[in-house]
């Protein structure tokens, strides 16, 4: 897929997202409602989308800045006809820039323990740091945090 851009992403864009979830996230139990317009709407600056040649969503990522410093990866997403083309990777590097503009010291994401590919992506991409944490994800859903300790 050439010619994609990678812009901050829109309420519009929120809205094509969850209409064509499954092409996202498959099978995955990912609540709809974790997609909160609040990502866009008051974290704009640190929310992308990958744009394809024909205007529509080839992949997402909603963060912000939290006041410990830590830029935090709330999603990721590649469309399911995108993957492996780098998208994930442009994502985090124009979100990873965004937040050190922001004051960002540090960059954390979450994963699941069963999670290994996305625990493998986020070794590449500089994540050096990981516990396990129980209840994270709320009672009984224990989760992988990772975190790049520099910007």
């Amino acid at each position: 897929m050439t010619g994609v851009t990678i812009e901050r992403a829109r309420a519009a864009d929120l809205s094509e997202i969850l209409r064509n979830y499954q092409r996202f996230w498959g099978d995955r139990d990912v609540p709809r409602l974790l997609h909160h317009p609040m990502f866009v709407e008051e974290f704009g600056d640190t929310a992308f989308v990958a744009r394809g040649p024909d205007g529509e969503v080839a992949g997402y990522l909603l963060g912000f800045v939290a006041p410990t410093g830590d830029g935090y990866i709330h999603f990721v997403a590649v469309r399911d006809d995108a993957r492996g083309l780098g998208l994930g990777r442009r994502l985090y590097e124009t979100f990873m820039a965004a937040a050190a503009e922001r004051g960002a010291v540090a960059v954390k994401a979450i994963t699941s323990p069963e999670n290994t590919g996305s625990q493998a992506f986020h070794r590449s991409m500089g994540f050096t740091e990981q516990t396990l944490v129980e209840n994270y994800g709320g009672a009984g859903r224990t989760r992988v945090v990772m975190r790049r300790p520099r910007l």
